[in-house]
């Protein structure tokens, strides 16, 4: 794809000294991320998605040039994924959607067993106090199809008695998680349906119905 060519002939002019900096990183993506992006590209429904979303901004980057840019980044990293956690951090501060998808693929696939590292505890500090469903399922599903083990009951029962959004983390972790074949308590499941979910969130509120159906 034109993209593709584009992107790799992108990344190969970058300096290796990139790689030692957080904040570069965070300005080479973001300049990455329109290539191969049609000008315009269906920019009314984006800033529709945009005012409801939360994101800072949504650019309409396809999946596939995010995982092509995480896969450089995370090969050409060397044999530390630190820099990249820094990268992750700074990536959800900035907010925008290629942002939080792209730090859904590093935080499933840096070598968190090599830094002795949690993906999930990585996932509950980084996100802020009010967040999109969009945003929290993105990094949920694909910790998931990268076949990260779920959080300890543990550290869920923690979120269920921490914020409202870490409770919402807990709802969707675990019924994520039973979807891709994970087993839970039926002690911990109980305790995530004394959940208390906003009249108005429709989505949360059928995730718990369907949680409480298995």
């Amino acid at each position: 794809m034109v993209s593709e060519k584009n992107l790799d002939e992108f990344l190969t002019k970058q300096s290796k000294n990139v790689h030692s900096s957080d904040r570069a990183l965070a300005s080479l993506v973001r300049n990455a991320y329109p290539i191969g992006v049609p000008a315009l590209i269906m920019k009314s429904s984006t800033d529709r998605m945009m005012v409801s979303s939360g994101y800072s901004f949504i650019l309409g980057t396809p999946d596939e040039l995010l995982r092509n840019l995480a896969s450089w980044l995370i090969t050409e990293a060397g044999n530390t994924h630190r820099v990249l956690l820094k990268l992750i951090k700074r990536l959800w501060k900035r907010h925008g959607r290629e942002d939080i998808a792209l730090a859904a693929i590093l935080l499933a696939n840096v070598d968190h067993k090599g830094m002795e590292t949690n993906p999930w505890e990585i996932l509950e500090d980084s996100i802020h106090p009010v967040e999109s469903i969009d945003s929290l399922l993105l990094n949920i599903e694909e910790l998931f199809r990268a076949k990260r083990q779920p959080p300890t009951e543990e550290l869920i029962l923690k979120w269920v008695n921490g914020r409202k959004i870490d409770q919402h983390l807990s709802l969707i972790v675990t019924y994520s998680g039973k979807i891709h074949g994970h087993d839970f308590s039926k002690k911990l499941i109980s305790e995530i349906l004394l959940i208390d979910i906003p009249s108005k969130d429709s989505i949360l509120t059928r995730i718990k119905e369907k949680l409480a159906e298995n």
